[in-house]
């Protein structure tokens, strides 16, 4: 298992269209991606999930990646969120 923090950078935080870009990167790998909000666990491959966590601009969360796959999945959900998330 492997995790880390990373603050969202998006002005609208993770609204609909970047909550599905940060899937759509969770889904190209096998492990399991989550990652925690305060008290909430979501599962980064569900475009629900992720929304329900209701997470804003400026927010820390905390990506864990858990699987054969795990240090590409979080280096690239790290850059990814790092990035902007397509906005």
């Amino acid at each position: 298992m492997r995790s880390q923090k990373v603050v969202i950078k998006n002005p609208t935080g993770l609204h609909l269209r970047p909550a599905g870009n940060l899937c759509k990167e969770a889904m190209q790998f096998k492990s399991l991606v989550t990652f925690t909000f305060r008290d909430v666990h979501a599962n980064a491959k569900s475009v629900l999930s992720v929304l329900s966590a209701c997470v804003q601009c400026g927010d820390e969360i905390e990506i864990v990646c858990e699987g054969e796959d795990e240090d590409l999945a979080l280096e690239s959900m790290v850059k990814a969120i790092e990035s902007g998330l397509g906005e």
